[in-house]
């Protein structure tokens, strides 16, 4: 899935706001590997899915501080 195929799917077919706040909260919750929320997510999608889901958080950082 490209940056723009995952920002559509964020934005558009669930409704959320990629605003800075929002970004800066989902990449330091996807980092702290202790957060139960973050553990229940590995559990579910994988190690790898959370490494990717993390990189698009910091991908979108990027965009808006451009």
């Amino acid at each position: 899935m490209t940056y723009e195929q995952w920002e559509h799917c964020i934005t558009v077919e669930c409704g959320l706001e990629l605003t800075p706040d929002y970004v800066e909260q989902r990449i330091a919750a996807l980092q702290d590997k202790s957060d139960f929320h973050t553990q229940k997510f590995v559990k579910t999608w994988g190690e790898k899915h959370r490494a990717t889901v993390l990189a698009r958080f910091q991908e979108a950082q990027q965009k808006l501080a451009q």
